[in-house]
């Protein structure tokens, strides 16, 4: 049973993002997201203002949480108009981000949770489940992750 439900969680994870998600060692597993609780999908770019102004409210978050041993992970999932400024955006953040080059995950992404302005943090359980659509206002509300996994 225990197998068949991880192998379920897995599959929707990588109909999700896709095999693989790039992290700042090179890519990775997208079935290294297995065990998370709380997974936030982020829709953002460097273009933003206000993404800007978010990224490192999301960033001390993610880091006061995973510091306290907790199992959250966070996807970017860029809106940026070239390659080079996906990268340095993400040079600024912490956790995983699609690969830039994924943009049919990304535009089946941004139809899937509804994006129609950016930034938009999405919270998911491991297995697909919407927590929350406005983890931004979840976030804004609880910077210091006290009301972790918010469900």
């Amino acid at each position: 049973y225990w197998g068949l439900l991880v192998s379920y969680i897995m599959a929707a994870l990588v109909e999700l993002f896709g095999e693989k998600l790039h992290s700042h060692e090179g890519e990775v597993d997208t079935t290294s997201l297995e065990g998370c609780d709380v997974i936030g999908i982020y829709f953002s770019a460097h273009w933003c203002p206000p993404c800007r102004g978010f990224t490192p409210v999301l960033a001390g978050t993610h880091k006061t949480i995973v510091g306290a041993g907790k199992k959250f992970q966070v996807v970017f999932v860029s809106s940026d108009r070239d390659e080079a400024g996906f990268a340095e955006y993400f040079g600024e953040m912490p956790w995983l981000a699609l690969p830039f080059s994924n943009r049919d995950a990304k535009t089946e992404l941004a139809q899937k949770f509804s994006v129609t302005g950016i930034p938009k943090l999405v919270l998911i359980k491991s297995d697909g489940e919407v927590i929350s659509d406005d983890g931004r206002g979840v976030i804004m509300n609880d910077k210091e992750g006290a009301k972790f996994p918010w469900a």
